[in-house]
């Protein structure tokens, strides 16, 4: 059909398209607990040569933003990689690997042959059932489990098969495409080992030296990770194997040069929000709806055994690792559920075998098929299995439950003065600020450090610019000791001038041996604060010290009821609802705890995780009164927001890492502080 056939054919009419499926469609599909991603494939469906005719397939343009979207798709998979937690328990992440890797790799081969495929095709489809995609972390990362022992020999797993599967791919696709002895196999797997090492340790070493004499130039950073990515492809097209091993070794590379920075998550933003919905998209034009329904009736028994032969060969595997590691019951589900999804490598090498002919439709559309069961099996079940671990986690809470502050004090001979450093800028906010500064100063016998900072890029000291801005800042700072008068606390300003306001911030705090930085919540109004950060951010990013950045919206003496935002039974989320406590007994106020687990959880199980919260809090030394209120339910955000109506201040921990969006990249987050009708702090600790 080709209903929209007055469309120009331009290329930008099909980056329009593809702009406007990927904003709209993941959205509503989530709404309906279904992946976004299936969403896409519909799309790619709907819009291809068998649907509407839209977009083809076969057009420089598709090509084009689907191949750097398979490359993205790769490159990130090989950069979420946690190669710390990996290291952490080698030995077991590899054991369970080979198992992960071995038992699926048969489990395809034999259905490959019995479905009379050759010996080269049958192990490629093996190799695809034999990989793993970590669709269901972001449920352990919420549930506070991402660091038990099942989970890091995922991701162990996650990078053996990963790898592996890439390496048969790269083996099997020159034997199909042309003619290739013992010799051709000696000479490929001697350039891959080279080609190999040159990625992962050349770039690895080129990468932490490039940062390192950028320092902060973000921007060209990002392109130099942008070029790792593409010349690593380029390289493995080179050598003679598909681009996306490529990626993926560019992935890992780069990992350890890139770590948790702002860098990162950029990266990661760009292809999350373009490129990597632009493939799935690609992916959906390919698939022929009347021969994908024809393959579930002609050849359902080669769907049905790859879907399930995947299924059983994951959980022997699973059951393998527990009689040698000696894992519980719960402990084996969990890393078998966790070893089901298929979706990143999976689909990559599926989508290059299919184009060099090595293997069919009806092979390409069981996968899709075995995607979408897995994409939606596993973290159902990863959901179902994670709950008893999270009753029985071990708390690491006996150590310290003090602000970082506290614990500075206990390891100097000498006590630090306690200081709080508030940068003014903005007269409307300026006063809730340091009296929020001034009550928590006053409750720790310290002193309040109002910082302005004039900036100025210039070195000529007589521009009139820079005397209006001291003028400015002289008048913030008069009026924040007139504040800092009034709660009778030590007020000492500090007028600084700079050329950048962050730099300015963190300098002062550090030269003033700041124990807490108290900023204000400034809104993100441009597509630049967005993908390069903001003053807060950096800020964030960067500091020694502890960091409370407040959007208060009445005068801190007046808040009385506090609700604290928690997700894991840990040492920092402890310290967190440890400083809503100091908060709340400056002021005499009530604090309250927040934890929203998942809807499935059983009431027996609500008043355990109850049970266990009561019994950390017990060791906190503020003696602040403090209720736990435990919730099941799976819209966490009307949750909190229901639960905030009653509160006149909001707490939540933030992650000491600068994402692409700034601190509310997270959709959670930005939902909560655009929709919370009170105020707010985001808190975070160095290092947390």
């Amino acid at each position: 059909m080709q209903l929209l056939s007055w469309l120009p054919d331009s290329p930008i009419v099909t980056f329009t398209i593809l702009l406007l499926v990927s904003l709209t469609l993941p959205p509503w599909f989530e709404r309906l607990k279904l992946p976004g991603l299936v969403g896409l494939l519909l799309a790619g469906v709907a819009l291809g040569e068998h649907g509407l005719g839209v977009l083809n397939s076969q057009s420089e343009t598709m090509k084009l933003l689907s191949d750097i979207g398979k490359i993205y798709l790769m490159f990130v998979a090989g950069l979420e990689i946690d190669l710390a937690q990996f290291n952490r328990k080698k030995n077991r992440a590899l054991g369970f690997g080979i198992a992960t890797f071995v038992f699926p790799m048969i489990a395809g081969m034999i259905t490959g042959l019995y479905f009379g495929f050759g010996w080269n095709a049958a192990i490629l489809v093996g190799s695809l059932l034999a990989s793993h995609t970590l669709l269901a972390y972001p449920i352990i990362q919420r549930l506070g489990l991402a660091e038990i022992e099942p989970v890091v020999i995922s991701i162990g797993g996650a990078i053996f098969t990963s790898i592996s599967a890439l390496l048969v791919l790269a083996i099997c696709v020159p034997i199909h495409t042309g003619s290739f002895s013992a010799l051709d196999l000696v000479k490929l797997l001697i350039s891959l080992t080279l080609y190999s090492g040159i990625v992962l340790f050349g770039f690895d070493w080129a990468g932490k030296n490039y940062f390192r004499r950028t320092g902060n130039d973000e921007g060209n950073q990002f392109l130099f990770v942008l070029l790792a990515v593409f010349l690593a492809s380029v390289g493995a097209q080179v050598i003679g194997v598909d681009q996306i091993v490529g990626a993926f070794l560019a992935g890992l590379a780069v990992n350890d040069v890139v770590g948790n920075s702002p860098v990162k998550d950029k990266v990661e933003f760009v292809g999350s929000v373009l490129f990597i919905p632009f493939f799935f998209i690609a992916m959906g034009l390919l698939i022929n709806v009347p021969v994908f329904i024809s393959t579930l009736i002609n050849d359902f028994g080669l769907a049905l055994a790859i879907v399930l032969g995947l299924i059983l060969s994951k959980w022997i595997a699973a059951w393998v690792t527990k009689l040698f590691c000696g894992y519980n019951w719960d402990e084996t589900l969990l890393i078998w559920s966790l070893s089901l999804p298929q979706v990143a490598t999976t689909l990559a090498a599926t989508l290059v075998g299919f184009q060099v002919g090595l293997l069919t439709e009806s092979v390409f559309n069981s996968v899709i098929v075995l995607m979408l069961a897995t994409s939606i099996l596993g973290p159902l079940l990863t959901q179902r299995f994670a709950l008893p671990l999270l009753l029985r986690q071990t708390r690491q809470v006996s150590d310290s439950v003090s602000i970082w502050w506290e614990n500075q004090q206990e390891h100097h001979e000498d006590p630090i003065p306690f200081a709080v450093v508030v940068p003014v800028s903005n007269p409307d906010t300026e006063r809730y600020l340091i009296q929020m500064a001034a009550l928590i100063a006053h409750h720790e016998s310290g002193s309040i450090i109002p910082l302005s900072i004039a900036t100025h890029a210039q070195i000529h000291m007589d521009e009139p610019e820079l005397q209006l801005a001291l003028k400015q800042s002289r008048a913030l700072l008069k009026q924040a000791l007139q504040v800092g008068e009034e709660f009778q606390v030590e007020t000492k300003p500090v007028l600084r001038i700079d050329g950048d306001v962050a730099t300015g911030i963190i300098r002062t705090a550090c030269e003033q041996d700041a124990s807490l930085i108290v900023m204000g919540w400034s809104e993100i109004t441009s597509f630049q604060a967005l993908l390069f950060g903001t003053v807060i951010n950096n800020v964030f990013w960067s500091c020694h010290c502890p960091v409370a950045v407040m959007r208060l919206l009445q005068e801190p003496v007046k808040i009385q009821r506090i609700l604290v935002l928690v997700k894991t039974l840990k040492p920092p989320t402890l310290r967190t609802v440890r400083f809503a406590q100091l908060v709340a007994s400056t002021n005499q106020a009530t604090v309250t705890l927040l934890y929203v687990c998942p809807e499935q959880t059983s009431d027996t199980q609500v008043a355990r995780i109850q049970e266990s919260w009561v019994e950390a809090l017990e060791d906190t030394a503020v003696s602040s009164p403090v209720s736990i209120n435990v919730i099941a339910a799976d819209h966490i955000a009307t949750t909190i927001l229901g639960q905030a109506q009653q509160a006149d201040l909001v707490v939540m921990r933030s992650h000491r890492r600068r994402t692409a969006g700034g601190l509310i990249v997270s959709s959670l987050t930005h939902e909560l502080v655009t929709n919370l009708n009170c105020s707010l702090v985001l808190f975070a600790e160095p290092q947390s």
